[in-house]
């Protein structure tokens, strides 16, 4: 069986529905599930099991060996959140236990980091082992992500293979649930749907135009298919970057989705609030050179036709993937 944490959340329930439609059915869905607004994600799909997050490791002990693989995609997620020890609990200490036990059950891992690890990317946008150490997250999300990284390349012990994929700015269904922390793509959408127009962050820096600040947005559906990859091939362990390799501007985000809405763009900008502009990265692009080099090929979706698929498809029908 095949174990999938944060299965409730966005990721994870588009992983289910992807593992599921490549015939993986011998499921176990780890997650909070007390909350309900977040029930529609795993509803209807096929698995063996929910077992509550808290309860996992414990499981696990007692139920490791019908396991073939772990997909650690469960975290706090929320940048605005400034306790550290709600990412001390859930982002390390969690992922911490997770990993000790894959080692002594001989299980492979593939957990979630983030770009959030490359701060304003001081060092560039390069997986490579070397640079962990000096990376300077903008925040507690960011440092909880980084400080698992360099725990893991610390190892002496390791899964016989594991991956940490560090995901860019992924956006797709089921993210309704995440308020704030949901994608530029979702809150387009809501906008355009309530007033017909969308404000954007006005640049505050001399080599940015307003709307040009530029991410690596990547479809969620094309993050199933890398995940799906690495379980199956394992080819080498280690970080990956998972983007697409070419950023694009907020302007581009914003008018695919009034395209896809069959409308006229309608931008404004008002200032990017004071207490975040000086952590706001103006930009980040994801080196792919290590997932091509370990031989994934399939070409990644464009800004363009994943906004029109997620836009179409999921946002104007509320059809829950």
């Amino acid at each position: 069986m095949i174990i999938v944490t944060g299965a409730a959340g966005f990721i994870g329930s588009n992983m289910v529905a992807g593992l599921n439609k490549s015939g993986y059915r011998d499921l176990v869905l780890v997650d909070d599930f007390s909350r309900s607004d977040r029930k529609q994600n795993y509803s209807g799909k096929q698995y063996r099991l929910l077992v509550e997050r808290r309860e996992f490791p414990s499981w696990l002990r007692d139920h490791h060996r019908q396991v073939q693989m772990i997909l650690h995609l469960g975290a706090r997620t929320d940048t605005t959140e400034f306790d550290w020890e709600v990412f001390l609990e859930l982002n390390l200490d969690y992922s911490k236990t997770l990993f000790k036990l894959c080692v002594e059950f001989g299980l492979p891992l593939i957990y979630a980091s983030s770009a959030a690890t490359y701060g304003l990317g001081e060092h560039g946008y390069g997986d490579s082992h070397e640079v962990v150490r000096e990376l300077k997250p903008l925040n507690s999300y960011g440092r909880s992500k980084n400080d698992f990284d360099l725990w893991v390349l610390e190892q002496e012990s390791t899964p016989f293979f594991w991956a940490g994929l560090k995901f860019f700015n992924v956006y797709g269904p089921n993210e309704y649930h995440k308020g704030r922390m949901a994608s530029v793509v979702f809150h387009t959408y809501e906008q355009i749907q309530e007033t017909g127009e969308m404000k954007l962050f006005r640049s505050h820096h001399p080599d940015f135009g307003d709307g040009e600040q530029a991410r690596d947005f990547i479809y969620v559906k094309d993050v199933v298919e890398v995940i799906l990859f690495l379980m199956e091939r394992r080819p080498e362990s280690g970080l990956f970057n998972l983007g697409t390799g070419k950023a694009r501007t907020f302007t581009d985000l914003v008018t695919g989705t009034f395209r896809a809405m069959d409308r006229e763009p309608a931008i404004s900008f008002v200032d990017t609030p004071e207490d975040i502009r000086d952590k706001y990265q103006y930009f980040t692009e994801a080196d792919m050179s290590k997932l091509r080099r370990v031989g994934y090929t399939s070409p990644f979706t464009t800004l363009e036709v994943g906004i029109s698929d997620y836009t179409r498809a999921y946002l104007t029908g509320h059809f829950i993937h």
